[in-house]
């Protein structure tokens, strides 16, 4: 393999085309007119504009991008996250133009990408599931009995869903004729597919989620777990490895049931199998994410490996140069997803211009980003801006590392995250590890971060007064004494 399209944007374009570059490969990058000037269009080898701002008329022209691979003489296509990661008919399009798709094999995406075929794939081999349907259902009536039968709470999700889309919770018999109708409908608008099924609604669970790897020579592996359940309407927003409560037990019983959902459709490259986990510890099979995830970077600071450069190689049909007893977590780390959003209203997105931005570095921080001072945060995509990655031998070191990382970081012109994230890291729940999905929910609220605020800007106050005073007593000129 000596030259990879990378179809993708922004930060993850930017951070697969740095290993490519380490491991002698040429990349090729592509764009909207909106990205012409952006750090991963500057750092490629070549760039190709796809197409207007808007992803249906550049990002996401799976044809188009595989006659542009195919006319630079490209060998294989990255595709990041989003955009067309986890689309089947791009992956099987990908390998009949001869090309190589630098992921699992389209039968995976397809299987995979359905929550109620991916819970038939793994029913054979124990997973432990939430109570609900084995199929797509849409009679309300049946809905109801099985409601019943499993008891409410429920919850309705789409089975081609993703990102909380499609997806709703219902507290009464009396709710649930309205919310299936809702899903269905937002279901149909998101996905272009309005099955839903219906799951027993776990009420306090953590997000858990497990990395494996797997090679095309039968070697399937686990790298361990990611805390995942600080999230705002159903988004991650700060994950960390490893959790700070999966006991070794529980984590080898979690890490083997992720190797077989894995071997359940033959898996191949790197994937993400996530579970829930209720608080008397027991998992529940949620779903798999058959590509490479945002929050990636926690598992590479605590176990050493780039999962690009595993991605790369094991497309590259080459086998796993590790077993699972090769393995093993070294330290701590968290990571702050640092959107463009207005965490004081309701986390709307913040678009405008960049007039400062000034990452933090130093010892164990890590910043992927794909902007630069002065460019223009574009309505059209994702607003995040980066993700801040910070390592301790510690989880208290890690968390420590994050706060000063926090302060150092600075941004203007856009409203950002970053209070919130400061908020989170700082919080006692999150710090003694008590915390579940619910977190923002039970603690954030614009009035306790404004509070803060203020209190913050009157110790700056207290603080300013009181250097001023010391600077007036050094400049005040000494009396003279009369002879």
């Amino acid at each position: 393999m000596k030259k990879i399209l990378v179809a993708n944007r922004g930060e993850i374009a930017l951070r697969i085309m740095k290993t490519a570059r380490n491991m002698g490969i040429t990349t090729v990058a592509i764009y909207s007119e909106a990205d012409r000037n952006a750090p991963h269009v500057k750092f490629a080898d070549e760039a190709i504009c796809v197409g207007p701002p808007p992803s249906n008329e550049s990002y996401l022209l799976g044809e188009k991008i595989i006659q542009i691979a195919k006319d630079l003489n490209v060998d294989a296509i990255h595709p990041g996250y989003g955009f067309l990661s986890e689309n089947a008919k791009f992956a099987e399009s990908v390998e009949k133009n001869g090309l190589i798709f630098i992921g699992p094999k389209s039968h995976a995406i397809r299987i995979m990408g359905s929550k109620l075929a991916a819970k038939d794939a793994v029913k054979d081999y124990n997973i432990p599931m939430v109570p609900g349907t084995e199929d797509a259902i849409s009679d309300v009536n049946k809905a109801r009995e099985i409601s019943k039968e499993i008891g409410f709470p429920i919850l309705i999700k789409a089975s081609a869903g993703g990102g909380g889309k499609g997806m709703r919770i219902v507290e009464k018999a009396e709710e649930l004729e309205e919310q299936m109708k809702r899903a269905i409908s937002e279901a149909e608008s998101a996905f272009g597919d309005g099955s839903v099924f219906i799951e027993k609604y776990v009420t306090s669970p953590r997000h858990i989620e497990i990395q494996v790897l797997a090679d095309t020579f039968g070697n399937t592996v686990h790298l361990f777990e990611r805390e995942c359940s600080i999230q705002r309407r159903h988004q991650k927003v700060v994950e960390e490895a490893p959790s700070s409560v999966l006991t070794p037990e529980l984590r080898n019983r979690m890490g083997e049931a992720a190797v077989n959902v894995a071997k359940a459709c033959d898996y191949v490259g790197a994937g993400t199998v996530e579970f829930l986990l209720d608080d008397e510890h027991n998992f529940y099979f949620l779903e798999m994410n058959t590509r490479l995830q945002v929050e990636h970077p926690v598992t590479e600071m605590i176990t050493g490996l780039d999962l690009v450069a595993q991605q790369i190689k094991i497309a590259n049909g080459e086998k796993l140069a590790f077993t699972q007893e090769d393995l093993k977590i070294k330290g701590h780390a968290v990571e702050l997803r640092v959107y463009a959003e207005d965490s004081l209203e309701n986390f709307m997105p913040s678009v405008g211009k960049l007039e400062t931005y000034r990452p933090p570095s130093g010892a164990n921080i890590r910043v992927d980003d794909g902007f630069t001072e002065g460019m223009q945060v574009p309505i059209q995509y994702d607003p995040m801006l980066s993700k801040l990655i910070t390592y301790g031998k510690t989880r208290n070191e890690a968390i420590q590392s994050m706060l000063e990382a926090i302060a150092h970081y600075e941004v203007e012109g856009v409203s950002t995250t970053l209070p919130f994230g400061k908020f989170v890291f700082e919080h006692e729940a999150f710090k003694s590890g008590n915390f579940d999905t619910n977190f923002v929910k039970k603690y954030w609220s614009e009035e306790k971060i404004n509070d803060l605020n203020k209190a913050e800007a009157k110790v700056a106050a207290l603080f300013a007064l009181q250097q001023y005073r010391k600077d007036s007593e050094k400049l005040r000129l000494p009396k003279t004494s009369k002879y």
